[in-house]
């Protein structure tokens, strides 16, 4: 076991979405930084996510949009059909973009475009604190060595060790899990170009075709007490699916017993409260945390992979505007006052906070409504729908600005 200490400048805990977004927009700014990535390989996990019109206006800003829209066609509006009601909600996209990307796309595309060796993989941090001299942020990974860092970025998922040293509460369970999978279809699949939500009493299910062969699917149900068991098993997880989804139509449920079982996850679903996020204290001294380890919520409303973008670019503008000068940019951070990083990291907050308040706000009634089979589901919907297109169509272009 090492005992060597490494100083560095940035430190990006996560080689997700926001961690590396959050890299990439730093690097635009001509500011270094080293990403943390426990994995030995790119994460890929996860199946595919939706990018409405505010995620794409950021992966513009981050040069990567006009790439990732090869891999995946638009989708011209969103359709939700409810058993119990004979009518159906359709709303168009009118204006809005919405494009369902493979995640391993996505992941793979920011992590190509970063100068070499931004990403150490193998990096498991198993405990973070405080240097009682110098208050500078430690991290300790699994080899024994330690690292010294200026700045740590905690994009660390839902289960952030980030989130633990600044004093953010635990996150929560809702009662809902979610399976997502794949579906190829090699002589093309034949699904209109939109975005199907069917739901009958407590289960939804969920289509986006990706491309003319390849559609991605989920199904939000209740949890059961054998999930943990089904969930380390593909072939479970999909006879467990196909049985709660038997009563669908024949279309979905083909669809689900010919996915690709390499492909299919069983996750619970879990949420910071929307309290806590208006409430919560991010950051500490030069430590802060983005993307789910910040504010993880459900996947009712699409936007968890936005924001995640989202809070790349307006945390690496607001580090700039404190550690670039006249002279020219400074490129790790070390000749940067404490201050003006805490500074950089409020107004980032600062930013942040109602935006992403609203967001979880939303998914957190939508999700409770959905969870339920009470009268006021439909109603709940539609309203859902309604702040959803608010949120991620109508302010696109002032959600996170120009980087």
């Amino acid at each position: 076991m090492s005992n060597y200490t490494e100083e560095k400048g940035i430190v990006i805990v996560g080689g997700g979405i926001c961690g590396l977004a959050t890299a990439l927009a730093l690097h635009k700014k001509g500011i270094e930084s080293v990403v943390l990535e426990k994995a030995e390989t790119i994460r890929a996990a996860g199946s595919a996510i939706g990018i409405f019109t505010n995620g794409w206006y950021a992966l513009d800003q981050l040069g990567l949009a006009n790439q990732l829209r090869q891999k995946a066609i638009p989708l011209k509006e969103c359709r939700d059909i409810e058993f119990n009601n004979p009518k159906e909600q359709e709303v168009p996209m009118g204006n809005g973009e919405l494009r369902c990307l493979k995640r391993s796309d996505l992941v793979q595309t920011l992590a190509d475009s970063l100068p070499n060796e931004t990403i150490r993989f193998g990096c498991h941090i198993v405990s973070a604190k405080f240097d009682p001299i110098t208050s500078q942020p430690l991290l300790q990974l699994q080899d024994g060595s330690v690292i010294k860092a200026k700045v740590v970025i905690g994009c660390d998922g839902v289960n952030s060790v980030i989130s633990e040293l600044i004093g953010l509460k635990p996150t929560k369970l809702f009662t809902s899990c979610a399976v997502r999978g794949f579906t190829n279809y090699p002589s093309g699949h034949g699904f209109n170009n939109e975005f199907l939500r069917i739901r009958k009493d407590n289960i939804i299910l969920g289509r986006l075709p990706v491309d003319n062969n390849l559609v991605h699917w989920f199904v939000g149900r209740p949890g059961t007490t054998s999930d943990i068991r089904v969930s380390k098993d593909p072939k479970l997880i999909r006879e467990s699916t196909i049985e709660s989804i038997n009563d669908f139509p024949p279309q979905c449920v083909e669809m689900v017993k010919n996915c690709d079982l390499n492909e299919v996850t069983l996750t619970n679903l879990r949420y910071r409260t929307p309290l806590d996020i208006l409430l919560g204290n991010f950051r500490k001294g030069t430590v802060i945390v983005a993307g789910d380890a910040m504010h993880v919520w459900g996947p009712y409303i699409g936007q968890g992979g936005a924001a995640a973008l989202e809070d790349g670019i307006v945390l690496a503008r607001n580090l700039a505007q404190e550690m670039c000068n006249k002279r020219g940019s400074t490129k790790n951070g070390n000749h940067v006052t404490q201050a003006r990083i805490e500074k950089a990291m409020d107004q980032f907050v600062k930013e942040r906070r109602m935006r992403l308040f609203m967001m979880s706000l939303n998914t957190y009634i939508l999700g409770m409504l959905l969870e339920t089979s009470s009268p006021l589901t439909k109603f709940g919907l539609i309203v859902g729908l309604i702040l959803f297109f608010s949120n991620s169509l109508g302010h696109s272009q002032h959600n996170c600005g120009r980087l």
